[in-house]
C-alpha cells in the first residue's frame, strides 16, 4: 500500500493508524500547494480531488477520505482492535465520532488556514471550534481515550486535528482533559514514529 500524505495534514491520522496496525506501507509525500509528489509528478493523477490522504491499494485502486481509509485499515488488522467489530453499536459510536471530527472540527479549521480569509471570519471560526472543543473536553473528563481505554482510529483523527491548534491560535491547554488526552496520545510509540517520519518531531 501507498499512503499519500502531507506533513501535519489530516493524512497524519491514517499514517498513525498504519503504524498502530503494523501494516506495511510506503509513504509518498505530496505538496498541498502545488499538488505534486515530492520530486515531481501530478498528484491529481492519483486523486483527482487533489488533496490528501489517499491510499493506493495493491490492486491499483485508490481509496480516499480519511474516515473511510482509517476504518478500512482497522478492518485489515482486526487483531490491533483499532475499531469495534462491524455491525456492533460501538462501531456506530466510532463512526459518530469520525463524523463529528470531520465535519465539526476538521472542516472548521479550513478557513483559518486559508490566507484569503478575513481576520473577522478567522475569529468566528476559532470561536466555533472552541465551542466544539468544550464538548470534547467534557466527554474526555474521566476517560483515557475517546471510547474508553482502547485506542481507536477516532483517537488518531482527533489527535491530528486538535494538534492544529498550535498553528491557528487555539490554545489546547485551555481544556485540561483534552490537553491531558493529547499528551497521552502523543506519547504512544507509534504516534511518535509517525510524527518523526513526517518531520514534526525530532
Amino acid at each position: 500500500m501507498k499512503l499519500y500524505y502531507s506533513p501535519g495534514a489530516c493524512s497524519l491520522s491514517p499514517h498513525i493508524v498504519l503504524r498502530e496496525a503494523g501494516l506495511p506501507f510506503t509513504a509518498v509525500k505530496v505538496s498541498t500547494k502545488t499538488k505534486e509528489f515530492d520530486g515531481g509528478g501530478d498528484f491529481r493523477t492519483i486523486n483527482e480531488k487533489g488533496y490528501v490522504p489517499a491510499l493506493g491499494l495493491d490492486d491499483g485502486s485508490v481509496l480516499t477520505e480519511g474516515p473511510a481509509i482509517v476504518q478500512y485499515l482497522a478492518d485489515l488488522a482486526p487483531e490491533a482492535k483499532l475499531a469495534p467489530p462491524n455491525g456492533s453499536l460501538e462501531r456506530y459510536r466510532l463512526q459518530e465520532w469520525l463524523n463529528f471530527i470531520t465535519s465539526e472540527l476538521h472542516k472548521q479549521f479550513s478557513p483559518i488556514f486559508d490566507p484569503s480569509t478575513s481576520d473577522e471570519l478567522k475569529a468566528k471560526q476559532r470561536e466555533k471550534i472552541s465551542g466544539r472543543l468544550d464538548y470534547v473536553n467534557k466527554h474526555l473528563s474521566g476517560r483515557t481515550l475517546l471510547m474508553g481505554d482502547a485506542f481507536t482510529v477516532a483517537d488518531a483523527y482527533l489527535f491530528t486535528v486538535a494538534n492544529w491548534g498550535q498553528w491557528t491560535g487555539i490554545e489546547i491547554s485551555r481544556w485540561p482533559a483534552l490537553k491531558s488526552y493529547m499528551d497521552r496520545v502523543a506519547a504512544r510509540p507509534k504516534v511518535q514514529e509517525a510524527l518523526k517520519a513526517e518531520g514534526l518531531l525530532k
